[in-house]
Formats: C-alpha cells, structure tokens, sequence
C-alpha cells in the first residue's frame, strides 16, 4: 500500500481532477444552452411546427448533422486556430471548452428535438384550443412535457463529455486524460494511470446515478 502512495503525487492528481471537473461542467452548461436553443428552434420551423420554415430547418439540421458527424478528436484538431483567437492557447483546460461545447451542443440539441416531437399532440391542440399563445405552449406545455427525456439526454451528455476530456487531455488539455497519458502511459507509471482511470471512472457513476435519480423524481408516468 505505502509503495502505491508513494507513485501518486496527490497534489497533481487533485488538479488534474479540478481540471476534468472544469471542463466537464462548463462546457456541459453551454452545451445545454446552445442545444436546447438549436433543438426547440428545429422542432418550430418543422413542415407541422408553430412557425414553420422550411429553410431555416434545412439549415439548422444541416449544421446539427456535419457537427454530430465529425470525430471529437478531428474536431479538436480543426478547431484549434479559433480556440488560439479566443482563449490564446491551444493547450489547457480553457483551450478544450471550444471543442467539447461545439461536439456536444448539436447533439443535444438533436436529442431536444426528438424529446419535443414525442410530447402528445393531443396535448398541445387542448392548449391552443384554451387559448394558449405559441410562448405559453413552449414553456407551459413542450418543455414540462418532454422534461425528463430532456433531463436523461444531459445526463448521456455529460458522459460523454467526461469521455472527450480525457481524448482533449491526451493531446495537451491537462485533467485526468492528461495525467493518464503523460504520467501514466509515457512515464510507464501504472499506479496513475489506473488511478486516474478510476477516478474517471467515479464521476461517470456520480453523473448517472444523480440523471438518473431526477428522471425518476420528475418522470410522473
């Protein structure tokens, strides 16, 4: 036990988990934002939707789609000019937020459109029919409906995102990826490298264990 602890540098091992959990959380809640935004917007300009246009749905599907079909890693690569511009480098954890919010974003969002398109149809025509305008439906009626798929899509999300830090760190984001890498597998040091797999591991469990735990609160089916 004492030869294991002796292999850890707890210092950088709390750091590089401050660093996934940064990452992790902030750009989980732009993903959130953004999605949401980009789904509802989808869901409105639908052919049956309350402001349909044809167009703009074309365009915002178009964008979802090649965004969801880029690999993380090649993402991170292509975004790395405009991650220099607005953070000023392309390494850390800062440098990793473009990246994970912009693969993660168009996912949610799809998962937002595919929640609001199940609530009842029935439902929203009871609304417009007790004369509820096209604002009252969206907040009263879509988003209270499809809450918990929207809830279960944040927590998937979020495992995700856990997932792609640890590839960002791999080439120079730092967290728990990072360390895994440079002081695990590079340094041939095992003991980190487990370690940090397991912590990895821990907050992928935290994660679904508390969506999960909302789902069912809110799920009143």
């Amino acid at each position: 036990m004492s030869s294991i602890l002796e292999n850890i540098d707890f210092d950088t091992m709390v750091n590089a988990l401050n660093e996934t959990l940064f990452m992790t959380f902030v750009s989980l809640i732009f993903a959130v934002i953004i999605g949401l935004i980009l789904g509802i917007a989808i869901y409105l300009t639908q052919e049956d939707g309350l402001y349909p246009n044809l167009f703009v749905n074309k365009v915002l599907n178009l964008i979802v789609n090649v965004l969801r079909a880029i690999p993380y890693i090649i993402l991170l690569i292509l975004l790395l000019p405009l991650t220099t511009a607005l953070v000023g480098s392309m390494i850390g954890a800062k440098a990793a937020l473009p990246s994970l919010i912009l693969s993660s974003a168009p996912f949610y969002g799809r998962m937002v459109m595919i929640a609001l398109n199940e609530v009842n149809s029935g439902t929203i025509e009871a609304s417009k029919a007790m004369g509820a305008n096209n604002w009252q439906i969206i907040t009263k009626v879509l988003i209270p409906e499809a809450k918990p798929a929207l809830i279960s899509s944040i927590t998937v999300m979020a495992v995700s995102l856990v997932g792609y830090t640890a590839m960002a760190g791999a080439i120079g984001a730092g967290g728990l990826g990072n360390l895994a890498y440079l002081y695990g597998m590079v340094r041939n040091n095992n003991y980190i490298m487990y370690t940090a797999t397991i912590l990895i591991l821990i907050i992928v469990f935290i994660i679904q264990f508390i969506g999960d735990y909302f789902v069912r609160k809110i799920d009143k089916r």
